[in-house]
């Protein structure tokens, strides 16, 4: 049984002078969940991961980390934002350092550790990402995939119980989002903790074991993938598509070619059937 490391509790957050971005929000995060986020735009999901990670203030409601709700001080936000990391859309935003290796270095050397645990966090972000032979290089000069995977390495780098991807595919091309594709099944299978918003319904299906689709400032649903994408109800009100692979199945099994209540995530895995 996994236990619960970060949830929140009747949260509701409104950006001055504008309706309620989110409305009495409640769920809890496993450890080692791998969770997409979806919804339409404007559905709230940025709004919850920058409360989740004490980037906004909640206007009602907590947020709850190890059990322990987190007050406003900055000793209490510090520690959750070294324990719960973003990896915001806009990588560009999140960069600030004149070399890839400083870039990588600065979150550890902000936690006050050694110089040799900074070191070591470092080198050990830029091998798990690739950029060894990139770390004297500026990284805003980077290609957007590049300045993506610094980006992660920044977080990485902190050592984060949770890594919260916001649109991380956003403006990258076909080769970079398998790439980074790749990153996060690598990171599930170390048993991170893992939420990501995307549009990409296909990607969810194939990846994530937990969706949860926000509507309207709210949690909508939430459930397994087969789960949600089932429900046209969910669909019609969060203004979703169905995965192509679950329509292949649904056909599939219309047609008498693959057994009920079987639901392949993967092209791999639908093979095996036949």
């Amino acid at each position: 049984m996994r236990e619960t490391i970060l949830e929140v509790s009747h949260l509701s957050y409104l950006y001055e002078g504008e309706h309620e971005a989110l409305h009495d929000v409640s769920v809890s995060i496993k450890r080692g969940e791998q969770i997409a986020v979806i919804g339409s735009n404007g559905a709230g999901k940025s709004t919850f991961f920058l409360n989740l990670n004490g980037v906004l203030t909640p206007k009602e409601g907590a947020v709850i980390y190890e059990g322990q709700a987190v007050g406003r001080s900055r000793k209490e936000l510090n520690r959750l934002r070294e324990h719960v990391g973003i990896v915001f859309q806009d990588a560009d935003s999140q960069i600030i350092a004149s070399t890839v290796y400083q870039e990588a270095a600065f979150g550890p050397m902000n936690l006050g550790l050694s110089r040799e645990e900074v070191k070591e966090r470092t080198d050990r972000a830029l091998r798990y990402m690739d950029l060894e032979a990139m770390k004297d290089r500026p990284p805003h000069y980077l290609s957007g995939g590049e300045k993506k995977r610094v980006s992660i390495a920044d977080i990485l780098a902190m050592k984060p119980e949770v890594i919260i991807f916001d649109e991380p595919t956003a403006s990258l091309d076909p080769v970079n989002t398998a790439m980074l594709e790749e990153v996060l099944v690598k990171l599930g299978k170390e048993g991170r903790t893992l939420l990501v918003s995307t549009h990409d319904v296909d990607f969810v299906y194939r990846w994530a074991e937990r969706v949860l689709v926000f509507e309207g400032g709210r949690i909508l649903a939430d459930g397994a993938p087969e789960e949600i994408f089932r429900d046209s109800q969910v669909l019609k009100k969060a203004h979703l598509k169905k995965p192509v692979l679950l329509e292949v199945t649904e056909f599939l099994v219309r047609k008498g070619l693959l057994g009920e209540g079987l639901y392949p995530h993967t092209v791999e895995e639908l093979q095996k059937y036949f």
